[in-house]
């Protein structure tokens, strides 16, 4: 029987990490795996955090990660990253969007953002450093920026065997679709 592989999204309220977590959940289920999802908004619409469990295998029996047991952390915000790096197994590997949000307490002065995120994180861990949002803002569309993550996901995990276009193209808007595969196959490459 084959292990059941754990994958992390955590970011922030509006970044797209729950469209990401139902694109990879909807590819995996398409590949034959029992896959269990579940999300936490928290104070989403606030800019706070949002994570998504994303589970699949042969036969899984809970959508819940422990600390300690995801096979990959996808950060779509550097914070966000160091707040929930505890659930990641030793041998993990890191995704990290190297951007940052200011939490509510930062952006009115009661607190700095944390410095050396990314030194820490790759000093402990195998840490794959995306600028997703410059990537974004390149292709001409800053909302892409969770799409672009999504392909390093996809390339980092070798999940290729996957046909992530045809999921884009069932899940994505068609007005949006052509920039989302760009951001896709960029992410894909970096």
């Amino acid at each position: 029987m084959k292990a059941v592989k754990n994958i992390l999204l955590v970011g922030v309220g509006g970044q797209g990490t729950i469209l990401v977590s139902k694109i990879l959940t909807s590819g995996l289920v398409k590949a034959g795996y029992d896959v269990k999802m579940s999300e936490v908004h928290g104070m989403a619409q606030r800019g706070g955090s949002v994570t998504t469990q994303v589970r699949y295998g042969e036969k899984v029996y809970s959508p819940i990660i422990g600390r300690g047991m995801a096979d990959i952390l996808v950060a779509f915000e550097k914070m966000e990253a160091a707040r929930w790096i505890e659930y990641l197994k030793p041998d993990g590997i890191v995704v990290v969007n190297n951007y940052e949000i200011p939490s509510l307490p930062i952006a009115i002065g009661k607190a700095e953002y944390p410095q050396g995120v990314m030194e820490a994180l790759a000093k402990n861990f195998k840490t794959i450093e995306i600028d997703a949002a410059k990537t974004a803002m390149e292709l001409g569309n800053i909302k892409t920026q969770n799409i672009v993550l999504l392909g390093a996901l996809v390339k980092a995990f070798e999940l290729n065997e996957i046909d992530w276009i045809e999921i884009l193209k069932e899940i994505i808007p068609e007005k949006m679709l052509e920039i989302n595969i760009k951001a896709f196959e960029k992410g894909m490459r970096l």
